[in-house]
């Protein structure tokens, strides 16, 4: 399939090497854009926003968690041609005041092109890939959630709903909140990891738990920003989107311990 690239940021995370995987089986030309990417992109070198967004229509748009989307990229990227923008958000940014997300969703809603935002819950891979894999690993996690439930869904979903939405007409001015098919208290999601892999993982939930273990200067801000968020609510946008239903915990799970997740006992 001809065309000009679709240009991935974040190219070699758990979301954008997922997108570019799933652009290219499809036929379509990608541009992998991260800092150490097949396009060396970096949001703070102005000099890499050039290279990666020639002659582009459409992007993936994503930023690393301590950095915000840059308003004047954005306003580069449509300057240059882009008309489509695909931005990686989060559920609940309202309730946690978010100002990074909330800047970036009203940031490519007003830069004239055409734009979705992608919403999803926690993911699965942040036990196998992300912040939470060392816990894991370690045999404990401490998160001040108590027995708050959440609507993991899987980073190869959330990618799917963003192919779909960088590659069809019908999403424009739409926002996908995603989820799993189920919702989960970390307990019971931790409980699926041992029954499955055999590795048992303490789970410390209160916020007395947290502040021994995290700054006091950070973690009450935290523990309310998690208080404020509240239980997931689970929507059907993944097979609304997509024509099929979510990946389940366990079947992550089940595929992330078959790949090799878990075994390494330096964390």
């Amino acid at each position: 399939m001809a065309g000009r690239p679709i240009l991935v940021l974040g190219a070699t995370g758990s979301t954008g090497r997922r997108v570019a995987a799933r652009l290219t089986e499809a036929g379509h030309p990608v541009r992998r854009a991260s800092r150490h990417g097949d396009v060396r992109f970096d949001w703070t070198d102005r000099a890499t926003w050039a290279p990666a967004l020639e002659g582009v229509e459409r992007v993936y748009l994503m930023a690393p968690h301590e950095l915000p989307v840059e308003p004047d990229f954005v306003h580069e990227a449509v300057d240059r041609g882009v008309r489509r923008l695909v931005l990686l958000s989060s559920r609940g940014i309202e309730e946690m005041r978010d100002e990074r997300l909330l800047a970036a969703e009203a940031l490519v809603a007003g830069s004239g092109a055409d734009w979705t935002v992608v919403r999803p819950d926690w993911f699965n891979q942040n036990f196998d890939e992300g912040f939470f894999r060392s816990s894991v690993v370690a045999g404990e996690l401490v998160l001040p959630v108590g027995d708050q439930v959440q609507g993991f869904v899987d980073a190869d979903d959330i990618a799917a709903v963003a192919v779909r939405a960088l590659t069809e007409d019908g999403h424009e001015g739409r926002t996908y909140e995603l989820s799993g098919p189920e919702a989960l208290a970390f307990p019971a999601a931790l409980r699926t990891i041992t029954e499955v892999s055999g590795r048992a993982v303490v789970f410390r939930g209160t916020a007395d738990d947290y502040r021994a273990v995290v700054p006091a200067e950070v973690a009450d801000a935290q523990i309310s920003a998690w208080e404020a968020l509240g239980d997931s609510e689970l929507t059907d946008a993944v097979e609304r989107v997509t024509g099929r239903p979510p990946k389940s915990f366990r079947r992550y799970v089940e595929q992330a311990w078959e790949g090799g997740a878990w075994r390494d006992q330096r964390g």
